[in-house]
């Protein structure tokens, strides 16, 4: 697919592989098992493209997904000072089994490392996070060639596994969604090693969520139910509660994307159950279980499954607990927005941008969906508001009304 010139949006780019293709947006509709009607509002503008939509016009036109987001933004990247950690990642992958491993530090070195970058990534550090996670790769490759027992070698597979696993959400976060998948058979691998069941459920589940990106709901919820086969429920063991939670948070965007809102709702509430069980926010297998986050799923399936109204109200009156991770409840204020776009309250979503963009700039500053309802607001408005210009600005996309660039805010440089 040719590139297109930076900025424009989601649906120029899908119309620009269409035309490619050969296709017109009758044929392209009926592939996608979308309406010609939203497939027309996306490519003019009138409405933002779903992830769902995407994800689908995507397989129908067989194009990557992070083609269509424009994904990763290098642009931006580089106007924020690159990610040093992304060239060294893809050649470690590379090396393929090969991998040239350094010599670890001490074990209690190589734990606070991990916990480190799982910190960073949780708080919307995410470009430092991956800066730092090859080092601590070849430095657990060299934990386990030089491990003497069993046991150490298995501790060094598991933590290999968690840094995999780190590895693939950051990376997917940013659109290297080819890294991501190297990462994760690569954790699953490390995840046979380490004696752990539980790390080895984990990476499927993480699995499923990749293949979002390319509307492979059918398999995705297999693996979603493979991992519930593999994890025995103890109310009193967190882990096997948060994940089995998380597994079900998983099913329900998977089913929400694939329009059976029934399977979403279901999903849902066994969440929910098990949400209620832990009682706060669980950092468990990375899962961030618990009721807020529930709370904040429940809003994203009513907007994946048509009902943007109720996802716009119910997601501005959720109290988020203080306990939620910064990336997730930027997320969810990404979801609100388009849920206000969608419905038609523009001013509103303008709001739940900055909301996102205060609590976490990073995440949203990179986010394909935040640059696409900015272009479709911008569409819907017949004049153009300061507060769109200077979000658009922040974003680095010229002013899609009046065509100009606008002077760039002060960037989050994290």
């Amino acid at each position: 697919m040719p590139k297109p010139a930076a900025g424009v949006s989601i649906g120029e780019r899908i119309a620009i592989a269409r035309k490619v293709a050969g296709l017109n947006q009758h044929a392209l509709a009926q592939r996608a098992r979308y309406s010609v009607s939203m497939v027309r509002a996306v490519e003019q503008g009138r409405e933002p493209a779903s992830p769902g939509l995407v994800a689908a016009v995507a397989r129908a036109l067989g194009v990557e997904t992070q083609e269509l987001y424009g994904q990763p933004f290098r642009e931006l990247l580089i106007e924020d000072g690159g990610i040093a950690g992304v060239a060294e990642l893809q050649a470690l992958f590379a090396e393929g089994p090969h991998v040239d491993p350094v010599e670890p530090p001490p074990w209690n070195e190589l734990k606070a490392d991990l916990a480190s970058i799982q910190q960073d990534r949780r708080n919307d550090y995410a470009r430092r996070a991956v800066a730092r996670i090859p080092v601590l790769l070849r430095q657990l490759h060299g934990a386990v060639e030089a491990a003497r027992t069993d046991e150490e070698r298995e501790r060094a597979y598991r933590m290999l596994a968690r840094t995999y696993g780190n590895t693939a959400q950051l990376t997917y976060r940013f659109g290297w969604f080819s890294l991501a998948s190297s990462g994760l058979d690569r954790m699953e691998h490390a995840a046979a090693h380490s004696g752990e069941p539980l790390l080895t459920a984990h990476a499927i589940q993480q699995r499923a969520l990749v293949l979002l990106s390319h509307a492979a709901y059918d398999t995705a919820q297999r693996l979603v139910q493979r991992s519930l086969d593999m994890i025995t429920v103890d109310p009193r063991d967190e882990n096997s509660v948060a994940l089995s939670g998380a597994a079900h948070l998983r099913g329900a965007v998977l089913a929400a994307r694939d329009r059976n809102k029934t399977r979403a709702d279901e999903h849902i509430q066994e969440a929910a159950r098990f949400g209620e069980m832990i009682g706060h926010e669980s950092t468990a297998y990375d899962t961030n279980l618990g009721p807020g986050n529930v709370a904040i799923h429940r809003v994203a399936v009513a907007l994946e499954t048509g009902d943007p109204g109720q996802a716009a109200r119910l997601g501005s009156q959720i109290r988020i607990p203080s306990d939620v991770k910064a990336t997730r409840i930027g997320h969810h204020w990404q979801d609100v927005a388009r849920a206000w776009t969608l419905s038609g309250d523009h001013a509103a979503a303008l709001k739940a941008l900055n909301r996102a963009r205060h609590v976490a700039p990073q995440q949203t500053r990179y986010h394909p969906h935040v640059h696409e309802t900015i272009h479709a607001i911008a569409a819907a408005q017949r004049r153009k508001s300061d507060t769109l210009a200077h979000f658009s600005a922040w974003l680095g996309i010229s002013s899609p009304i009046s065509g100009r660039s606008g002077a760039h805010q002060p960037t989050h440089r994290r």
